[in-house]
């Protein structure tokens, strides 16, 4: 989990910049989505051969 240390006089804006350029950096968000919903074995092979073929191509 990323953090972020507020100094003493230090703006709460600069910090909470950093903290979401952390958060995109180490994907969480993205993964966390990915997440909320289970799919079905027959959309992730889908989706794994999409990627196979936009990687490739």
């Amino acid at each position: 989990m990323p953090q972020v240390k507020v100094r003493i006089g230090e703006s709460i804006e600069k910090a909470l910049r950093l903290l979401k350029k952390k958060v995109d950096k180490e994907q969480i968000l993205k993964t966390a989505r990915k997440q909320r919903f289970a799919a079905k074995p027959s959309v992730k092979k889908r989706e794994k051969s999409k990627a196979a073929r936009k990687y490739f191509s």
